[in-house]
Formats: C-alpha cells, structure tokens, sequence
C-alpha cells in the first residue's frame, strides 16, 4: 500500500474517536499540516470526512452510507440464501439474487437448476439491464426523474425480437413494473430462457435486491414459468419481513 494511501486511512480510525482538527490530525500521522491538509481535503472530496464550523474534522455521512450499503448487501443475502434454496427445492429451476451497485444490477447469490440444461450466469457478472427482470424491479423503484436519466444514458442491444428497443419502452415497461410489484423476462434475452421476479424491501419500503427463478423453453413453457410467480412473490415477502424485521402485510 503507497504511503499516501497509508496515511490517508489511518485519519479514518482516528476521526472514528471524535473531531480533530488539522494540528491534531498532523501530530498523529507524523507528518506536516500542509500534507495533512492535503490528505483531508482529498477526503473530503469524497464526502468521508467532513469540516465543521469549528474547523475541526469528523467522519463524513459518505462513510457511514457506504459502510451501510456495504452491510445490507451483505446482510440481504446471508438471510435470502436459505430461501432461495427452499424455492430452487420446490420448483428445480435457477433462482437468482440481484442488487443494484454503481449504476450496474449485479448478482449476488445463485442457485442452480437441478435439470440439466442450466443458464450461463454467475456471482458478481452484470445483468443485461434493459431486459432482465431483477434489473427491472431494482431500477422501477427509484424515484421518476433517476429512472428517466438512466433509461436514456443506457444502450438497448437487440439480443431477440423480444428486447426493450429504446428508453420510451423501458420507461414506460418499469412504470408497470412498478405499479404491479413484480417483473419478468420472456424471451428478451435469450429466446428459449424465461424469468419471473419479485423484489425484496427494506424496513422502509424500498426496494434493496430482487430475486429471481428463471428456466429454459426445452424444460418448462413460459405459461409454465409465469405459474409460479405466487410462490416466487411469497419467498420475497418472507425475505423482506426477515430481513427487516418487521411484520408488514403482505400485498396482493
């Protein structure tokens, strides 16, 4: 690790114990207050520390935002893992846990299918965003204008006829999403692979992953598939009272 970096991380722990301006902040690390300045500036930048009117430094709300995001990803699938078992268990196809992370929908947790033919997706690898259905409960759930800028920075790659075509079409298909509490893809990304999803909500109400059970043409329809989508609203309810633990009813 570079000294600057070094340094740079040592002044968390040390704010972690209270204020301290810059004087206090040079004497611990050893170093000038011209560096120190230097140091915490660069920090500050970055909403992890933060200058008060005293001019006197403490953590920066960045911080604790990160660390709680951070914590309640963490969290989310230490408690939907068990879950998303019991439902692969029932039905036997692919179910997936997914959240949304620097303007990307990634996957965090996956079961597999118990049948043989089985999708090509993985732990931590982006979803294609404008057609898969975790992608659409995570972004249906923010708020109208952050949904528009999105919609209209994204590229709309026709990987089926059955694709979203461009930012009106997604738009208006999150709006549904949105207003029906569940998603699916059929046939948007791959022709023969189906997907039905539900999201998973915070203490507050919002939207913090979503999951998914997905299966190819050759094993079920899309009827089929689509059959399932009680079973699959109900373990994300279950997931979201477990995970924040609350007792809210569920909705129809």
């Amino acid at each position: 690790m570079s000294q600057t970096v070094d340094r740079a991380l040592s002044i968390l722990p040390l704010l972690a114990q209270g204020p301290a301006d810059l004087g206090q902040v040079a004497e611990r690390l050893g170093v000038h207050k011209s560096t120190a300045l230097r140091l915490l500036r660069t920090l500050h930048e970055h909403g992890l520390v933060y200058r008060q009117e005293d001019q006197r430094y403490r953590l920066g709300a960045r911080l604790f935002a990160l660390a709680q995001e951070a914590v309640e990803n963490l969290d989310v699938r230490e408690i939907a893992h068990p879950h998303l078992v019991a439902l692969n268990d029932r039905c036997g196809h692919t179910v997936h846990l997914a959240v949304y992370e620097e303007q990307e929908v990634l996957y965090i947790d996956k079961v597999e299918s118990r049948y043989p033919v089985r999708m090509y997706s993985r732990i931590g690898k982006p979803v294609a965003i404008t057609v898969a259905a975790v992608a659409k409960l995570l972004l249906a759930d923010l708020a109208e204008p952050e949904r528009r800028v999105i919609a209209e920075k994204l590229d709309y790659p026709m990987y089926t006829s059955r694709s979203t075509p461009d930012a009106a079409a997604f738009l208006k298909e999150l709006a549904v999403v949105r207003e029906q509490g569940w998603a699916t893809d059929l046939g948007g990304h791959e022709e023969s692979i189906n997907c039905v999803g539900a999201p998973v909500r915070g203490a507050d109400g919002r939207v913090v992953a979503a999951m998914s059970v997905s299966a190819p043409n050759v094993v079920v329809t899309a009827e089929e598939l689509l059959t399932l989508l009680p079973l699959v609203r109900r373990t994300a309810e279950t997931i979201s009272r477990e995970y924040s633990g609350t007792n809210r009813p569920k909705k129809a």
